[in-house]
C-alpha cells in the first residue's frame, strides 16, 4: 500500500485527488493539509511515501514546504510530487532544484495521476513532457544561472552518453536499446551519475543535462 499526504488549499481539489488516488485500492491518503506549514507537520507525523504538493498556498507555499521536506534527514524516504495549475518555468525549475521528484499539471488524467504516484513511490523521477520542454527552454534562454559544469569532467564518455539520453527523457530500457546495453547496465550508470553529480534523483539529472549543454531544446 502506497501512503500519501495531499497538500492543497482547496478542499474540493483535495477531495478530488483523494478519490482519484484511492480508486484502484493500492494507494491510500494518510492525511490532508490546506497549506505548506500544516502539510509539513502531517508529513512528519505520518511519514508517507509520496506527498502531492500544490505550489500556490497561504502560510507556506509548496516550494518552501518541499525544500524543508527534502532537507530533513528524518524524511529521506518521502518523495514530493508537485501538482499545480500553474505551468510557469520558474516554479518548475525551483521545484526540481529543491528536490521534487516530479511535476505535473492538475489537468492530468486520473490513470496518469495514479501511475505518477506509483512511479514516484518506486523511486523514479517524473516530469510531464510539456513541463520538461518549458523548463529546458527557460534554461536555454539563460533565465537561470547555468550550473557548474566542472563535475562533468569526472564523467566517462559512456556516462556522458547516458546522461544525454536521460536529458532527452528516455527510460532505462530505451537507453539500453539506443546504447546497446542492458536495462540493468543502464540503471547502474544512472546510479553512478546520481552519486558523481550529487543529484537527488533523475529529474535533477535531466535539468543538469540541459544546463551543461549536453542536450538542447529541439534536439533529436
Amino acid at each position: 500500500m502506497i501512503r500519501i499526504v495531499v497538500v492543497d488549499d482547496q478542499e474540493l481539489v483535495r477531495t478530488g485527488l483523494r478519490t482519484l488516488a484511492e480508486h484502484d485500492g493500492d494507494i491510500t491518503v494518510a492525511a490532508e493539509a490546506s497549506n505548506g506549514a500544516t502539510g509539513l507537520q502531517k508529513v512528519r507525523e505520518y511519514l508517507p511515501d509520496v506527498v502531492l504538493m500544490d505550489i500556490r498556498m497561504p502560510v507556506m507555499d509548496g516550494l518552501d514546504a518541499t525544500g524543508r521536506i527534502v532537507a530533513d534527514p528524518e524524511l529521506a524516504g518521502v518523495r514530493v510530487l508537485i501538482l499545480t495549475t500553474f505551468d510557469e518555468d520558474e516554479n518548475v525549475f525551483d521545484a526540481i532544484r529543491l528536490g521534487a521528484a516530479g511535476f505535473l499539471l492538475k489537468d492530468i488524467a486520473p490513470l496518469e495521476l495514479r501511475q505518477a504516484i506509483r512511479a514516484v513511490a518506486a523511486g523514479d523521477a517524473l516530469l510531464s513532457p510539456a513541463i520538461t520542454r518549458r523548463v529546458m527552454q527557460s534554461v536555454a534562454a539563460g533565465q537561470h544561472r547555468p550550473a557548474d559544469v566542472a563535475p562533468l569532467l569526472a564523467l566517462t564518455e559512456r556516462e556522458r552518453e547516458v546522461l544525454t539520453e536521460i536529458g532527452r527523457g528516455l527510460s532505462n530500457q530505451e537507453i539500453g536499446q539506443k546504447l546497446f546495453i542492458s536495462p540493468a547496465t543502464a540503471r547502474t550508470y544512472v546510479s553512478r551519475l546520481l552519486a558523481k553529480l550529487n543529484a537527488r534523483d533523475r529529474s535533477q539529472l535531466v535539468v543538469l543535462a540541459y544546463e551543461t549543454g549536453l542536450v538542447r531544446p529541439g534536439s533529436p
